[in-house]
């Protein structure tokens, strides 16, 4: 699955009530959600830990939805030639991870 049909499926499944909900409701539930994450990579199984990445993956493209970002055209956009710092394929920054 792309990005896209992942933007467009989940937009389908839940747009209406993504909506209703709002930004800031949905954020809270995109914070839970890495929260959850960060239990799973402490001391979860892969099949734990998979599922976790895919609902925090699911609630950020959610967030993207209601504000109508296009993540596909925003990864592009940020890091399609390279590192935005150093315009790198390989980061050359200072400092930076």
């Amino acid at each position: 699955m792309t990005l896209d049909e992942m933007q467009s499926l989940i937009d389908k499944m839940y747009g209406d009530k993504d909506r209703a909900r709002g930004s800031a409701a949905t954020f809270l539930w995109f914070c839970e959600e890495v929260g959850e994450l960060a239990s799973a990579l402490r001391d979860g199984s892969i099949e734990a830990k998979a599922a976790e990445f895919a609902d925090v993956l699911a609630w950020l493209v959610t967030l993207a939805n209601i504000n109508s970002v296009n993540l596909t055209q925003a990864l592009e956009s940020k890091y399609g030639s390279g590192c935005p710092g150093c315009g790198g394929l390989v980061c050359t920054c200072d400092g930076k991870p």
